[in-house]
């Protein structure tokens, strides 16, 4: 635990009330709607499933080469339901979900019903 965290200097919610086994869940402590979203880390050559950890907000396989090959290159995939087989090498992003809507509005007039008049976009 970080000495910011202790002191109460980090205002940004961590989301650590957030149950891991739920898709979506509402944070208790900030209000926000939560994706758990679990990420797996493979290697690049063998396929061999690697511990997959979080660096400086990258998604990155703990150990720096493969054990089965020796290859450096890796692939991150996403994977939609933990499993008790995968859960040893996943690691979870709490991510927040946006709710992008753009709102407007129309007005439609019925022509027919109007004398000569002709309906003009609104702005």
């Amino acid at each position: 635990m970080r000495w910011s965290n202790l002191l109460g200097f980090n205002k940004k919610c961590m989301h650590d009330n957030v149950p891991i086994d739920a898709d979506y869940y509402y944070c208790p402590d900030c209000g926000e709607l939560i994706e758990n979203q679990w990420y797996l880390v493979r290697c690049a050559s063998c396929g061999l499933k690697e511990i997959a950890t979080i660096k400086n907000g990258q998604i990155i396989p703990a150990n720096p080469f493969c054990h089965n090959c020796g290859a450096k290159g890796y692939i991150v995939e996403r994977i939609e339901k933990i499993d008790c087989i995968n859960i040893n090498y996943a690691v979870l992003v709490k991510q927040i979900v946006r709710n992008e809507t753009d709102d407007y509005t129309q007005s439609w007039v019925d022509a027919m019903q109007t004398s000569n008049w002709q309906p003009k976009l609104l702005k």
